[in-house]
């Protein structure tokens, strides 16, 4: 007994348990954005398919592949609500448990307006999952351990298209898109036993009602900075998990294998330079230099490259396209590796849940209009080079938000806060 209570006090074994554990959380995480964006983006793999079977214009495949986020946009700027008032571990549980259903529902039901309708169901579940992450992330772990775990995230979250691309794709092929989207769903819901056993459970010293209304937040200049990095963010990132798979095939004139091996090679290259990057950002902070500047460095040197890869694609042909999506996708996964890092601080862990919603919710309007408006161009001029040409643009757009707009990269000081800071100062 004696030993089991020195053990239990003893703060250096306690740190060291807390890490174990909260690194089997992480890669539960992981996972489940992994999974996550599997079932978002197997529609925009199947939509050669679908396309053919149902006798879909590009403009109604558009609207089909945008619909997704008009719930999931909706509900976020509920969602944050939620993660900051009950338990999020249960929250981001049954999130998964509706998108996972929904997903297998998807190959069950036939003709246009059903597969909306899921693909609704399927934004509302997955709608948790980022002010999930970010709560869990800002309570459990300290600044300099974050970029890695965001940039895992991230990865995973690119890794997702990737596997549902190659894995996903090639079944499509041989079985047709029905039984895909059926078992993957099915198989899915393994991972909640999981979650249920090694979600993490140690309540941070700051755990408490939050210390800010939705008002609060939408009142911060930081947050609209972020909220409008999001979206420029948002914009490329739904650009290629809707319409890579389509813009290979009529723009490169790829066989359907072929186009699930570059896709699922452009993903790849995605994820890697995001944990790359991110394991990067942690290591020059452990260092000493300052938050802002390893982060807002990410961001310039991300998006930049992107921009560049986007606006070459817009103009290659069969024996240059590769290079330059290959140097978007380095672009993209720098970018993105540090989006939800800039929140966690700037937030806090108490009012994280509600400012990454709202932030997500104006971010994925991007998703909404994106996937819709490339569509539209595609139809109206028979080529991808307008949509490229302007999802480079609002590359560019970020670089100037997120280096510029954001300001100081430290916690914003909440009202609650300043009152409490006053009256322990008068006291």
């Amino acid at each position: 007994m004696a030993t089991f209570q020195a053990t239990a006090i003893n703060p250096q074994i306690a740190d060291r348990m807390h890490s174990r554990a909260m690194s089997v959380a992480l890669s539960l995480l992981v996972v489940s954005v992994f999974i996550n964006y599997v079932d978002r983006g197997n529609l925009s793999i199947a939509a050669p398919l679908l396309k053919n079977e149902l006798a879909l214009s590009a403009s109604r495949l558009g609207i089909l592949l945008s619909a997704f986020f008009w719930t999931y946009t909706l509900f976020l700027f509920i969602c944050g609500w939620f993660v900051d008032r009950f338990d999020v571990n249960r929250v981001l549980a049954v999130g998964f448990l509706v998108w996972s259903l929904a997903t297998a529902a998807t190959g069950l039901v036939r003709g246009f307006t059903m597969l909306l309708i899921m693909r609704l169901i399927l934004g509302m579940g997955e709608s948790v999952a980022f002010p999930c992450y970010s709560k869990i992330l800002a309570r459990h772990l300290p600044e300099h351990a974050r970029g890695f775990a965001n940039g895992a995230i991230i990865a995973g979250m690119k890794l997702g298209p990737a596997a549902g691309t190659l894995g996903a794709g090639l079944l499509m092929t041989h079985y047709g898109w029905r039984p895909v989207f059926l078992g993957i769903g099915l198989l899915s819901l393994m991972w909640l036993p999981g979650w249920i056993k090694w979600m993490p459970r140690r309540e941070a010293p700051s755990r408490s009602a939050s210390t800010a209304r939705v008002r609060d937040v939408l009142r911060q200049r930081q947050f609209w900075a972020t909220a409008a990095g999001s979206f420029c963010t948002a914009y490329p990132l739904y650009f290629t998990i809707t319409w890579l798979p389509f813009y290979l095939v009529h723009e490169q004139h790829l066989a359907m294998h072929d186009m699930v091996n570059k896709a699922a090679l452009f993903y790849t290259v995605d994820a890697t330079a995001a944990l790359a990057t991110g394991w990067i950002a942690d290591f020059w902070i452990r260092r000493g230099l300052a938050v802002g500047m390893v982060r807002k460095s990410a961001m310039g040197l991300g998006w930049t490259t992107a921009a560049i890869g986007f606006l070459g694609c817009s103009s290659a042909g069969p024996h240059s396209y590769l290079t330059w999506l290959m140097l978007a996708a380095v672009g993209l996964g720098t970018g993105n590796s540090g989006i939800w890092a800039f929140s966690q601080t700037l937030a806090g862990p108490r009012v994280v849940g509600r400012w990454c919603g709202l932030q997500n919710g104006f971010g994925n309007l991007a998703g909404v209009i994106g996937p819709a408006l490339t569509g539209f161009t595609v139809d109206w001029t028979g080529h991808f080079q307008v949509a490229l040409g302007i999802t480079a643009g609002i590359c560019v757009l970020g670089v100037f938000v997120w280096v510029f707009l954001v300001g100081e990269v430290k916690q914003v000081m909440w009202p609650q806060a300043v009152a409490n800071s006053l009256a322990q100062a008068a006291s």
